[in-house]
């Protein structure tokens, strides 16, 4: 079966601007190429990756896309179109729509002051624009609290396939009061079909990122595959982020214990088959990519 990585990055300062990468995220706060995470994810039998967004702007999406023409295993590519300027964002979603690696659309939410940004008129002009195209929405967040707007967007966008990055960044090694406030916002946005999630970027809550252990991270992933199932759930790795939180086989390896007890079929749909539906992900790049990694 094809083993998807449906969360992964690259980066490069003298292509793109990256207004979060500093000396405080060292080492990765210099370029990061597919060549870098490439024996990593060979060891994992990770043989098809989806890259996403780390920059609001075009250059990092051009950055993507030619990684991804240079690499048959990079299948999907979710860009970044400006949501807040509908003229230019249908510009520019014609201009990628001739590129089959592009399949969905991200902005760093958590950079912008605006809690609410993704609510306002224009961006939600936006949002139809990207789902009239048939693309998909990855929300992305720095805490539980933006998970309260899942249920306002799914309202708007009804046929919107929407995607809540690393489980909308649950409080691993909280406390019970914050697990449980975090279940009931995920538990409401899991009630629309269309809305699936990431088991990503699962790092601790407070501290460094790579204070976690598998236990931790446990009743999160367990709450997930309750509320969402298999089928609306799919593997992330975050690389190069998870470099920061103990490295790419650390949360491989950890994910690999939390997903045993499932069927084959479930953990299929877990490692790949739910990323590639949900994505759309050309199935001609997948075989592709199939092919590269024998």
């Amino acid at each position: 079966m094809n083993v998807v990585d449906a969360h992964q990055h690259v980066w490069d300062p003298a292509r793109a601007r990256y207004d979060w990468l500093g000396p405080e995220m060292a080492p990765i706060d210099g370029a990061m190429g597919f060549e870098d995470v490439r024996p990593a994810l060979e060891a994992a039998g990770v043989t098809a990756t989806v890259l996403v967004q780390a920059a609001d702007n075009d250059a990092d999406t051009d950055h993507m896309l030619a990684t991804a023409d240079a690499h048959r295993e990079v299948v999907a590519v979710v860009a970044w179109v400006p949501l807040d300027d509908p003229g230019r964002a249908r510009v520019r979603l014609a201009e990628l729509a001739h590129d089959p690696h592009v399949v969905g659309v991200r902005t760093l939410l958590h950079e912008i002051p605006d809690p609410e940004w993704v609510l306002r008129p224009e961006v939600t002009r936006g949002l139809e624009l990207v789902a009239e195209a048939g693309l998909t929405f990855d929300l992305v967040t720095s805490s539980p609290r933006a998970l309260a707007l899942v249920p306002e967007l799914t309202a708007r966008h009804p046929e919107l396939r929407l995607v809540i990055d690393h489980l909308g960044k649950p409080p691993v090694g909280g406390g019970s009061e914050e697990h449980t406030a975090w279940r009931k916002l995920i538990a409401v946005a899991a009630h629309h079909p269309l809305v699936h999630a990431k088991l990503s970027g699962l790092y601790s809550a407070s501290g460094p990122l790579d204070a976690w252990t598998t236990a931790q991270v446990r009743p999160f992933v367990e709450d997930a595959l309750e509320l969402f199932g298999p089928d609306r759930l799919m593997y992330g790795g975050d690389w190069p982020v998870s470099v920061l939180a103990g490295g790419y086989g650390r949360a491989w390896e950890s994910y690999g214990e939390l997903l045993a007890p499932l069927g084959p079929d479930e953990r299929a749909a877990v490692l790949g088959g739910t990323a590639a539906r949900f994505y759309r992900i050309d199935a001609t790049l997948l075989d592709a990519a199939r092919h590269a990694a024998v």
